[in-house]
């Protein structure tokens, strides 16, 4: 069994005993006794911290002049060797099975090692068994057991072990309190992470990085700017991990400002040969409708890899620029860079909202047959789309129907759209039962329903609807829109009278409608599916929230200044024709990022061709 996990020890004793001089020689000699041959190799063990294959040849030569595999201090420095390289826990866990009566660093490395490999599983059971040989944890168990079981996503068993951590004295060690913040982040669940923060004496930069990135990668981006802001009056300075987080959360509300300050300071501090910051940066620039920025700092990167292409051409693709994103891609196999999964869910993404069908499947094809990568839900969704946006609605649903696995409520939500947007009622009310038994209780999906209905002027049908919405206490995600300012960014909902300007904002959409009519605006009311009178559809439609927050910023900021505003929901036809003419009337240059893509308007033009 030895030889087949270690290969010949002839060979690696051969091998070992030719090291560097600067490594001390071990003598072959009988005289050697097993503990002074042990001692050696544990010295020989520390010259081996970068290469696996004189671990191995230290272990075999061990092993042929009589070391026993049971010996518990040749073991420990070889398990730590083992994870310290990240070599196979398999091989780690081999000899930890011959170790009699293994001591704490040795449990603890073991734990180490399978909370940092693909395989957390493990570290629990050793926690068990450790806890059935008496041996009780020390200050090292519970940070790697808090990092294992927070890559399990297990809820119910973190909060089992912060019971028991708290229960044996370590909750107030600052690298378990750290854990616990990483693992509750990790679940999503901020505000438990945030508790444990704030109870913490002694908050650290890991404390602090681990706090801030689940604020933003949880959907709390205005949490996670107001922690940055602390951490940085606390006097701690940012690292690439928190400056990832802040560009991430810069992203997700469009404070574009705020990233190019963050973005000059990374610059400052020389973070910026970093690659995952330079990834975070050119994702952030994309991200806010910036793809020129974007496309600058992928140029000055040193060094780039499948993640620096990925967010580039994911970008060029939801900015409106299909085409360039395709050219990028080219240029990406010509400089020899592997594309990955993500890289096809931009070059594919590019293709339906360009509506090249041919090129979509031609580019699924190959990224099968030439690439060997197998799709994934996110692929196979992408493909619905190029062909419903297309208007292709039943060869979508017989390529949902020819798919490998099952549809995702994703993939019969996009069907449902199509439906809506192209009129086929029937395959919507397919696509609407499948969602009933997936997610039945989506608003989305009784909007887009309801608005088919109401297009055909089924009124019976769109009350049915929203009857049912009613019964289940379905709540309709209401439309908001977001706009910086100085360094504040202002939220806008439909209708809204609560903001501080609200007096002239109105006055500015009168002003706005009276200017866009005179350029011949006519409202494009089939959006306002309600049975009432015209009038009424015209004054519903000037609330909407992305014209509300164009007209603040209109207010507020100087003639030619560009506009940037970031809408939760898809922007709605006749918002779409008013801000192409509000960008020719007033001069300026507005970008709308909605639920799916970009839109560039300028000069009465959009980036999207009108094909959204």
């Amino acid at each position: 069994m030895v030889d087949m996990l270690l290969g010949n020890s002839d060979f690696y004793s051969h091998q070992l005993l030719n090291v560097t001089p600067m490594h001390p020689k071990l003598s072959t000699s009988p005289q050697n006794s097993i503990a002074n041959i042990v001692k050696k190799c544990v010295t020989l063990l520390q010259f081996c911290a970068s290469c696996k294959f004189k671990l191995k040849q230290v272990h075999a030569f061990a092993i042929k002049h009589g070391v026993p595999l049971s010996n518990p201090d040749l073991g420990k420095h070889l398990i730590y060797g083992i994870v310290t390289l990240s070599a196979p826990m398999s091989y780690a866990h081999k000899i930890f099975s011959f170790i009699q009566d293994p001591n704490i660093f040795t449990w603890n490395t073991m734990i180490r090692g399978y909370a940092e490999s693909e395989n957390p599983s493990p570290a629990y059971e050793l926690y068990n068994k450790m806890q059935y040989s008496c041996i009780k944890p020390d200050t090292h168990t519970y940070p790697f057991l808090l990092k294992a079981i927070a890559k399990l996503s297990d809820v119910r068993l973190g909060e089992m072990i912060h019971s028991v951590s708290v229960r044996n004295g370590f909750e107030s060690l600052l690298f378990v309190q750290n854990g616990l913040v990483h693992m509750y982040a990790s679940f999503g669940h901020v505000e438990d992470a945030y508790k444990v923060f704030e109870l913490m004496c002694d908050k650290d930069l890991v404390a602090w990085n681990s706090v801030i990135n689940g604020f933003a990668s949880n959907g709390r981006p205005n949490e996670a700017l107001t922690l940055f802001r602390e951490m940085f009056y606390e006097g701690i300075s940012p690292d690439g991990f928190t400056m990832v987080s802040l560009f991430s959360a810069c992203s997700e509300l469009g404070a574009l400002a705020l990233g190019r300050r963050a973005h000059a300071y990374t610059t400052k501090i020389g973070l910026t040969e970093n690659m995952k910051v330079n990834n975070a940066i050119l994702d952030f620039y994309a991200k806010c409708g910036s793809i020129k920025e974007a496309k600058k700092v992928f140029a000055e990167m040193k060094e780039r890899n499948v993640v620096s292409w990925s967010s580039l051409i994911v970008g060029l693709a939801v900015n409106g620029f299909g085409k360039e994103a395709l050219e990028c891609f080219k240029e990406m196999e010509t400089e020899g860079s592997m594309p990955g999964e993500a890289t096809f869910v931009g070059v594919l993404y590019a293709c339906s909202h360009c509506g090249m069908v041919d090129e979509g499947y031609n580019y699924f094809k190959r990224m099968i047959n030439e690439y060997e990568i197998m799709p994934k839900i996110e692929h196979y969704g992408c493909m619905v789309d190029l062909l419903g946006r297309a208007g292709l609605v039943k060869e979508a649903y017989e390529f949902i129907q020819s798919m490998p696995m099952l549809p995702n409520p994703v993939i019969w939500r996009t069907l449902l759209g199509a439906c809506t947007t192209h009129g086929h009622s029937a395959l919507a009310e397919i696509a609407r039962r499948k969602l009933l038994q997936l997610e039945p209780k989506h608003s989305g999906d009784f909007v887009l329903l309801s608005n088919l209905y109401a297009s055909e002027r089924r009124w019976l049908d769109v009350q049915r609807v929203r009857g049912t919405m009613v019964r289940e206490r379905v709540k309709k995600t209401p439309g908001h829109s977001l706009v910086e300012l100085g360094n504040h960014v202002h939220e806008f909902y439909m209708g809204d009278r609560s903001h501080p300007q609200n007096k002239e904002i109105y006055a500015m959409l009168v002003e706005v409608t009276n200017k866009l009519k005179q350029e011949g605006y006519v409202p494009v009311t089939e959006n306002v599916f309600m049975d009432i009178e015209e009038e009424e559809k015209e004054n519903a439609l000037s609330y909407h929230s992305e014209k509300m927050a164009i007209a603040f910023m209109l207010i507020n900021t100087p003639p030619m200044t560009p506009i940037r505003v970031i809408k939760n929901l898809r922007v709605c036809a006749d918002c779409h024709s008013a801000i192409k003419l509000i960008s020719k009337v007033f001069y300026r240059e507005i970008v709308v990022r909605d639920c799916s893509r970009f839109h560039h308007f300028k000069d009465g033009d959009c980036s999207c061709m009108d094909y959204w």
